[in-house]
């Protein structure tokens, strides 16, 4: 399977035509950038070391209780999801520590009596497996094995001929629940489906995880190129119309051009349908704030209606756009996601903690309509002062201003963000240390907040790795040479092509009438109990 997959990298890098870098040729880091650096990694060695003592093996930390829980079937998603992080950060005993913990696990079993999401599953544990398996040179084959233990299992979650898979599977009966589910968790597959063929020699699980998102880019939808949140796997109808970058939709389109680059595929459908959703965004969902002009992609709902909302969740959208207009040579988009990012940051900037909300609003030209509850006159007052407001105050340690941030350094090399980064970096240090460990807070806008109980996985994967990169060597890990999952588990990648799409203009599907079906939608990105 190991020469399968490098056979497959040469002869891809033997066809291709180089595309100009993504990243800034010539970028330097500032001589502080070691200092900060150091900083990431000790909070990431208290972090883990906590873990250690007080949830080994188990999920998560709680971190202020000093004890464990298990949201992910108790296979130890922390260390699963560490374990990329370790490596780019030179910890290697607990890197060996980690590969032990996952040869020694069976994962055909939960160790809980939870159902197994696909989605979550696919993007922590497969992914985290092939890119801890490609990062240490492909030095444990057991890595390959147990992931393909997981999607094994997991593939029943495509029942019968179904081209949508459903969200959950029951590993006791090899049984899916049969739900809605939505396109997010139905289309973040194919990165890690797609490599695990290469290294498998199986090719199911690309073709699974490609007929999912084949049916998506060609299903009827609420606006061009973007299909509605909703989906019911039986049927491969949309439910509802909701559209949005936010939760529940968000890396159906992050992978459409991240599966392009990672495979430079021949097949231009992917790029083409990332462009598209990009055009249609642009025409229909950008918008600026009446203060501050920040630029934010609006959600557009069931009744045609445009909400002016943001989230952190959403905040991918900037290092999304950056990455895709330098892929497909659109200066305009890479501009767009700078704006994007900037906005973004804002939502840190303007805080006392210096550390960004969970959900926020604006207003704009055309109004502040959110479908929620108009805003109270301490929210318009920090409107006035900050060209957004806040709805949601908890920080639950989320990676996706960080994330867009890291996209903004690498691409331009602007000190801001840089400083976004340090600035970052202080406040984490301050305002997150718990009992053990590390901890989100309930309120942003407090400086004596009460801590959030869980120290989720991708605090590992995601919040420290792309603080820690923002100050390390860019030729390391760089994203000319690697493509991040959603979970920020670098892929190797190989050497770009000149240009990515068919370069003839967006590409929605033949037109369709759109009739949606009327059902409950399932939870977006759901909290743990403790912040229900």
């Amino acid at each position: 399977m190991t020469s399968f997959r490098r056979w497959f990298l040469a002869a891809l890098a033997a066809s291709a035509v180089k595309a100009e870098a993504v990243q800034k040729s010539d970028l330097q880091l500032p001589l502080s950038a070691v200092v900060y650096q150091a900083e990431v990694k000790d909070i990431f060695v208290t972090s883990y070391e906590a873990y250690q003592k007080y949830a080994w093996g188990y999920d998560d930390l709680l971190p202020v209780s000093e004890t464990y829980y298990d949201g992910r079937n108790g296979w130890g998603a922390s260390i699963a999801d560490a374990m990329s992080t370790m490596w780019i950060m030179g910890l290697t005993d607990w890197f060996e520590q980690a590969v032990n913990h996952t040869a020694n696990t069976d994962f055909t079993v939960s160790h809980t009596p939870d159902t197994v999401s696909l989605f979550e599953t696919t993007i922590r544990y497969v992914g985290g497996f092939l890119s801890a398996y490609e990062l240490s040179g492909e030095k444990y084959p057991v890595l390959v094995e147990k992931a393909q233990d997981l999607a094994d299992q997991m593939a029943y979650a495509w029942n019968g001929n179904q081209s949508i898979p459903y969200g959950y599977v029951d590993f006791t009966n090899d049984q899916p629940t049969m739900d809605t589910t939505n396109i997010a968790e139905a289309g973040t597959l194919t990165l890690e489906w797609n490599l695990l063929s290469q290294y498998t020699g199986n090719s199911t699980y690309k073709t699974l995880a490609e007929k999912s998102v084949q049916h998506m880019i060609q299903m009827s939808t609420p606006l061009p190129g973007m299909p509605a949140q909703g989906i019911n796997p039986k049927t491969g109808d949309a439910v509802g119309g909701y559209v949005t970058w936010g939760g529940g939709s968000d890396s159906y389109f992050e992978y459409l051009i991240k599966y392009a680059r990672l495979t430079n595929t021949d097949d231009n459908s992917y790029a083409d349908a990332w462009l598209t959703a990009v055009d249609t965004s642009m025409k229909k969902l950008l918008r600026f704030s009446t203060v501050g002009n920040w630029l934010y992609l609006a959600d557009y709902d069931d009744k045609k209606k445009i909400r002016h909302v943001g989230s952190h969740l959403a905040c991918f959208y900037g290092g999304n756009w950056i990455l895709g207009g330098k892929l497909t040579n659109n200066e305009t988009l890479v501009s767009l996601g700078l704006q994007l990012t900037d906005a973004c940051w804002n939502t840190y900037a303007s805080t006392t903690t210096g550390i960004g909300p969970e959900v926020f609003a604006y207003m704009s030209s055309d109004g502040n309509y959110t479908g929620g509850t108009a805003p109270s006159q301490e929210q318009l007052d920090f409107y006035h002062k900050h060209g957004f407001y806040i709805t949601a105050s908890d920080y639950y340690l989320r990676p996706e201003v960080l994330e867009s941030n890291f996209y903004a350094w690498r691409v331009t090399g602007d000190p801001k963000y840089y400083n976004n980064a340090v600035s970052a970096t202080i406040s984490f240090k301050k305002y997150l240390p718990a009992n053990v460990g590390y901890a989100g807070i309930y309120d942003v806008n407090q400086v004596d907040s009460d801590k959030i109980d869980d120290m989720q996985s991708f605090w590992f994967a995601e919040a420290l790795k792309y603080l820690y990169l923002t100050f390390d060597d860019p030729s390391h890990i760089s994203l000319d040479e690697y493509v991040f999952n959603t979970e920020c588990h670098p892929f190797k990648a190989p050497p770009a092509k000149s240009s990515y799409g068919s370069g003839s203009g967006p590409h929605p599907a033949s037109w369709q009438p759109f009739s949606p079906e009327r059902a409950p939608l399932p939870a977006v990105s759901p909290k743990p109990a403790f912040l229900l």
